[in-house]
């Protein structure tokens, strides 16, 4: 992975924790100039072919994070966040990301769950979720708190947790981990 893709994903994803920390929002400036950045650079590095990865990559992950925004488990700025990071690192690249990111996010989540004595109660409604999704039933339908926009959700700055897990994948490619 060339130099110019890993400091412009390092530094879109770095930028998008601390807004998401300090306003819980990733703003579009942000996510767009992103997106230009990751068609930019992919063409200029690898010409079609980099093009096509550049595409491939935003389009990717704008279906994943579609569908997780469609349930209402993601906000607008994560799923435009993850299709500028698709746009810079391409669809594989992408991918591991995505699985960095879960990971990390998962870690975090059971941290403070375990820290605000709630992971017992948020088990239990992680198998009321697996089975509304198993009858195709959106979770915020029979549960309004599974909405991210509900006054009572419990979220976390999903921009953090693609940080962290965006910058131990670059640091695994990098060292070849």
């Amino acid at each position: 992975m060339p130099d110019a893709i890993r400091i412009a994903a390092a530094a879109l994803v770095c930028v998008a924790a601390l807004f998401d920390l300090k306003y819980r929002r990733i703003p579009n400036w942000l996510n767009g100039a992103g997106l230009i950045t990751g068609f930019a650079l992919q063409t200029m590095l690898r010409g079609w072919a980099g093009l096509r990865d550049a595409a491939a990559g935003a389009a990717f992950a704008f279906l994943v994070y579609l569908a997780l925004f469609a349930l209402r488990a993601m906000g607008g700025g994560d799923v435009k966040l993850m299709t500028a990071l698709g746009a810079i690192l391409g669809p594989y690249d992408w991918f591991w990301v995505l699985l960095y990111a879960s990971i990390t996010g998962g870690v975090i989540a059971v941290i403070l769950l375990l820290l605000r004595g709630t992971l017992l109660k948020t088990l239990f409604r992680v198998g009321i979720v697996l089975g509304d999704l198993s009858h195709l039933r959106a979770p915020y339908r029979s549960n309004p708190e599974m909405d991210v926009s509900h006054p009572q959700a419990v979220t976390l700055p999903h921009g953090v947790s693609v940080a962290i897990g965006c910058l131990l994948f670059l640091a695994a490619s990098t060292w070849k981990l």
